[in-house]
């Protein structure tokens, strides 16, 4: 027995709204992407994350500069800086814990995290340090008065590449901020590749 007219009609129109190709505002927000970041005159790289914001570097001895945008309730954005530079691994991440005061005057060293990996056939040193950090606004080596910044902590890396040298990641800002940004920090780093000799 043959459906009644408006039935027809009602399953056409049906139809022309569930089968319709999507249009451009329907379609999903392609992902974005991270810069990829050159080091080692283009001889290695890694990939930042998506939602850090290039910054031009505050000093001339750094290579790479971002922001990582303040977490909810922030008013102050991470800062990301990533140079190349010499020296023996463990005095550097001993300059990087004395940069942190303990609220209760305990020592920073025996609160840090300090983790060896080995990617891309490299060695990495990772440090996590929480507390209160005594920033140099001039710079760590310019000297001059520090500005203690509560409740802050700081995620860094040291990258050996044999034969290119010692890279410095060093991602610091309110703790809030920085938790944001870990999960990007970690995966940054397992994109760290050697892309030419």
């Amino acid at each position: 027995m043959p459906r009644p007219l408006h039935f027809q009609i009602l399953f056409a129109i049906l139809c022309i709204f569930t089968c319709a190709p999507l249009t451009a505002e329907d379609q999903p927000a392609p992902e974005k992407k991270g810069e990829t970041i050159a080091l080692a005159d283009g001889q290695l790289a890694l990939v930042a994350p998506a939602d850090w914001v290039r910054k031009k570097p505050k000093s001339n001895i750094i290579e790479h500069e971002f922001a990582q945008p303040a977490a909810e309730g922030e008013t102050i954005d991470g800062r990301i800086t990533i140079m190349g530079a010499g020296g023996e691994v463990q005095a550097n991440i001993d300059r990087w814990i004395n940069q942190f005061q303990q609220p209760d005057g305990s020592a920073t060293k025996e609160k840090a995290k300090v983790e060896k990996k080995t990617i891309a056939e490299m060695e990495v040193h990772v440090v996590d340090i929480s507390g209160t950090y005594m920033d140099s606004p001039a710079g760590p080596f310019a000297g001059g008065k520090t500005v203690p910044r509560e409740d802050y902590r700081m995620l860094g890396a040291i990258i050996i590449a044999p034969k290119l040298g010692n890279y410095f990641i060093k991602f610091y800002g309110p703790a809030k901020t920085v938790a944001a940004g870990e999960p990007g920090f970690a995966k940054m780093l397992e994109t760290l590749k050697v892309v030419g000799n």
